[in-house]
């Protein structure tokens, strides 16, 4: 039997909590309290998927590695899948609006749309919307 996993954490460096949790929350986003404290925020991204954004000295804590400089490297692009193409635009726009930078210009694929941005830490998101039935078309 393939190993299935019933939650997804993502752990994330950041520099400040602080203005990290607000640009999480300008696009949208709720934290879990319950799993928060100074060093650490419990970002809900679904019901089953969830981002530790912690200080740079806790994540330390989990790993013997390097944090990746994200001004010149990627650790990874996490990839947000979307309701439809408007709400790409709409995701993709409050985290410029809210001091992201760009990472991609939107790319249309016919059955796949995406674009993406950079978080203020520099990390990579996705937004995509795939239509399905389009996708089944070709």
């Amino acid at each position: 039997m393939a190993f299935q996993s019933k939650n997804i954490f993502i752990n994330l460096p950041v520099k400040d909590l602080n203005k990290s949790i607000k640009f999480f929350q300008e696009l949208g986003f709720e934290f879990n309290q319950q799993f928060s404290d100074e060093t650490t925020a419990s970002m809900i991204i679904c019901e089953n998927i969830f981002a530790l954004i912690m200080v740079e000295d806790r994540f330390k804590g989990f790993t013997k590695k390097e944090i990746a400089d994200t001004s010149s490297s990627a650790e990874a692009i996490l990839c947000l899948s979307a309701e439809n193409r408007e709400q790409v635009d709409q995701l993709v726009n409050k985290a410029l609006a809210a001091g992201g930078k760009p990472y991609s210009d939107p790319q249309d694929h016919g059955f796949m749309y995406g674009w993406g941005f950079q978080d203020l830490d520099g990390h990579i998101w996705e937004v995509v919307y795939m239509d399905e039935h389009a996708l089944h078309q070709e």
